[in-house]
């Protein structure tokens, strides 16, 4: 018998016996469905949170308070937002210290409650300056951003978030309108496009003033004290030698080493690996969890194969006595339970697909169709198969055809 003769004989056991074949590769079909979306699931997790990163502005450094050491755990008041000053923003502005730094933005920021005549929400309120529009990449969709001298004079003006203006304003043009502030009336200016939520959360869940105006109404220390510097490279060549002056430049300031120093200098390449290191561990934790219903649907594979031998023994018995070979025998239940295995596994790819189509838009962020992962579920498939009827198959070769012929 040639293997095209053993691919159909095959064949013809697999539909002799459609719901046990059906419910044989069942487990396959569930495990490499599993694992397809888990891969997917994580890959497409890893796609949004870069595009999230990114989205907050292009060749970014971010300058946090406080720092971490692998030993002593949490230094300099990390997370308390006091070791930042806004002379630290002007001393990184200056193009002497930090030429390869092109522009500074220092952000304060507070949870306020906005009041817009009968409607109020409570949203971020961010001071800060010009440059900001340009560091954060963000633009407006109307209206416009506050100038310089706004910021000099402690302008009342404010930019709003989408967000925010749609709590407070609806569907009306939030422009030229005037919201309060703990007291303090602003008159929105603009509107900012829609940047989507991030790590950080909802960008469009805010409202920007000039940081002068921040310090003079919400600050208690007048505005000395800073949440965050952004920092924009002049380029993404530069970016290194940004982040180098900038550590230098605010070590030097502070008075202290690279080993106690009280901020901290990310870029966003760090904060993409760090985001998928963290996406990576879970992914790979996932899919090991899911490649165990692979194990299960395997041993599911052998155990209908050895029911199979033990059905059709007195089959065996016959062929072995009309010439058939030991070797044409394992070959053919190698064959049988290769395919149940196979068939499993184009099964399960389809159902993985067409679930990723499915979750994608459910979830919020796309569900990846990994090619690679694809055919190497298919490979796996193929090999659960053979290697659970490698046993059956030989348990059916080492048969004594007078013996199974004798069989009841």
């Amino acid at each position: 018998m040639n293997f095209g003769e053993t691919v159909r004989t095959a064949l013809d056991a697999i539909r002799s016996r459609r719901l046990r074949s059906a419910l044989t590769v069942l487990g396959i079909l569930i495990g490499i469905a599993a694992v397809m979306l888990t891969v997917g699931l994580g890959q497409g997790a890893q796609q949004k949170v870069t595009e999230q990163i990114n989205s907050l502005g292009s060749n970014l450094l971010v300058v946090t308070p406080g720092s971490t050491t692998s030993t002593t755990g949490v230094r300099g008041g990390f997370g308390s937002a006091s070791s930042l000053t806004s002379a630290d923003a002007s001393l990184l502005a200056d193009a002497k210290v930090a030429p390869d730094i092109a522009a500074v933005a220092p952000v304060s920021t507070g949870q306020q409650e906005v009041d817009a005549g009968a409607q109020n929400w409570t949203t971020s309120v961010v001071g800060t300056t010009p440059a900001w529009e340009q560091v954060r990449a963000r633009t407006t969709s109307q209206g416009r951003f506050f100038s310089t001298q706004e910021l000099d004079s402690a302008a009342r003006v404010a930019v709003i978030g989408s967000t925010t203006a749609s709590e407070l304003f609806g569907v009306r043009n939030p422009v030229g309108q005037t919201v309060t502030v703990a007291g303090v009336p602003f008159t929105i200016i603009g509107m900012l496009n829609t940047a989507g939520s991030t790590i950080g959360g909802d960008q469009d869940d805010q409202l920007v003033v000039p940081a002068t105006t921040w310090a003079a109404a919400f600050s208690s220390s007048g505005g000395a004290s800073v949440s965050s510097i952004y920092l924009q490279a002049a380029s993404q060549d530069t970016l290194s030698a940004a982040y180098q002056e900038a550590s230098n430049a605010l070590m030097t300031s502070h008075g202290q080493s690279a080993a106690t120093a009280d901020f901290t200098v990310n870029s966003q390449a760090s904060l993409v690996q760090t985001a998928t290191a963290t996406t990576s561990i879970l992914t790979v934790l996932l899919a090991g969890i899911a490649a165990i219903s692979l194990l299960v649907g395997g041993i599911g594979v052998m155990n209908i194969m050895l029911v199979s031998v033990t059905e059709r023994v007195r089959e065996i018995g016959l062929r072995k006595a009309l010439g058939a070979t030991p070797r044409a025998i394992q070959r053919q239940f190698l064959v049988e339970a290769s395919m149940l295995g196979l068939v499993g596994g184009v099964m399960g790819v389809l159902v993985g697909v067409v679930f990723a189509l499915i979750l994608t838009p459910v979830i919020g962020f796309p569900v990846a169709i990994s090619i690679p992962a694809a055919l190497g579920a298919l490979v796996v498939s193929l090999g659960i198969g053979v290697v659970a009827g490698v046993y059956p198959a030989r348990r059916a070769a080492r048969l004594a055809p007078i013996d199974a012929l004798r069989s009841e």
